[in-house]
């Protein structure tokens, strides 16, 4: 067998083209921090965040104004995963297969799967941050878009009260929701959705100023057993987010979503309780005061959890696994950068006793930074 991998760069690129077509939609749709520079496994690194630009008068004067002045911030996030996905040939599998359709056929097909679940399992990563969302809209178990756009509207206030950014929104569904709104008349018929994109091609268009995407890996949630719960009736304020409850039994869990009696508004709990206790809401709090007395609170029911956000909500850090200073046993090794979602995989190999052992790697982190630029919509 070959001990370089070169000759595997155009299988590795074919692998790629392949493999960055997969259903993906919150990939593209975060802030990324993506490079070949390697990162151990708990390792932080930061990421970069741009400030609100700030909007003034044009005054005419005789020198330039003395501003602009921009503090640059950033967020910490952790490489919490560092995995590799390995397959292997030997000399009796590489000649036997070379009189059928070659090694290099089924080699670029186990690079493209070795690919696909990485990509898959950071997708999941990402949808699994539905957990620190601010707040829900829509009906748990029912598809959103039955009749009407009525959902992205209602995503947009959420996201517009709570102050976020409105001028890089995305909303990424499972392909039920995808489904219905592709049967919408506003985007089929091409006279009210100003084309054919949708009724020709099965494009999905921006909706009140969301990129929509479709995923395989948003994920579904199956509330806590808590019941009877009510709060203290020591009053909480707009913008609270520590809420004790009592009398109740059962589970609140992360993830869940919470009313309080007199509020519609469906608030995201991001610290759970197995008993009467503190829970935690996301940020930016209660939007209505919950008033002096014991109140009602009601989990509401599993859900499939489309996320909508704004792209600086959610940040992704991807670099390649640590090695050694003095490197390890592998004869090569390439790093490949895929051209459709920037994601970087290194591919390497490790010769054994007549075989050789290949291996697809990467290393990731990914955090929500701003639960306020985030909302789900349940399904």
């Amino acid at each position: 067998m070959s001990n370089t991998l070169t000759n595997l760069v155009p299988i590795l690129y074919q692998a790629l083209d392949t493999v960055s077509r997969e259903l993906t939609g919150f990939i593209p749709s975060v802030t990324r921090d993506s490079g070949v520079e390697r990162a151990a496994l708990n390792q932080s690194v930061r990421s970069i965040v741009a400030p609100a630009a700030t909007v003034s008068d044009v005054t005419p004067a005789s020198t330039v104004p003395d501003d602009g002045d921009q503090t640059i911030g950033n967020v910490e996030v952790t490489i919490s995963k560092s995995r590799r996905a390995p397959f292997r040939w030997t000399g009796e599998e590489e000649v036997g297969v070379n009189h059928g359709p070659g090694a290099g056929t089924i080699q670029s097909a186990q690079i493209e799967q070795a690919m696909r679940a990485i990509v898959n399992e950071i997708e999941a990563d990402i949808a699994s941050l539905y957990v620190a969302a601010s707040r829900a809209t829509g009906t748990a178990g029912t598809t959103p878009f039955a009749t009407t756009l009525a959902d992205t509207a209602a995503l947009r206030k959420i996201l517009s009260n709570n102050g976020s950014p409105l001028s890089d929104l995305h909303l990424v569904i499972n392909t039920d929701a995808g489904t219905a709104l592709r049967t919408l008349t506003q985007l089929t018929n091409a006279n009210q959705a100003g084309g054919d994109a949708t009724l020709r091609q099965g494009e999905l268009l921006s909706l009140h100023g969301f990129g929509v995407q479709e995923s395989a890996q948003v994920k579904s949630h199956t509330k806590g057993t808590g019941t009877s719960y009510t709060t203290t009736n020591a009053g909480f304020a707009i913008g609270t987010t520590s809420i004790p409850i009592i009398t109740g039994s059962g589970t609140v869990l992360a993830g869940d979503t919470v009313t309080f009696a007199g509020d519609s508004n469906k608030y995201i709990v991001t610290t759970g309780v197995t008993e009467p206790g503190t829970i935690v809401i996301a940020a930016p709090g209660l939007r209505q005061a919950i008033p002096g007395s014991a109140t009602a609170m009601t989990i509401g029911a599993n859900s499939v959890n489309n996320l909508a956000f704004a792209r600086s909500a959610i940040v992704l850090a991807t670099r390649l696994p640590a090695l050694p200073s003095g490197g390890d046993l592998a004869s090569d090794r390439l790093a490949i950068s895929d051209a459709r979602t920037g994601l970087a995989f290194e591919v390497a190999m490790y010769p054994g006793y007549r075989q050789m052992h290949y291996e697809v790697s990467a290393a990731w982190g990914y955090k929500m930074v701003k639960p306020e630029h985030a909302a789900i919509l349940l399904g």
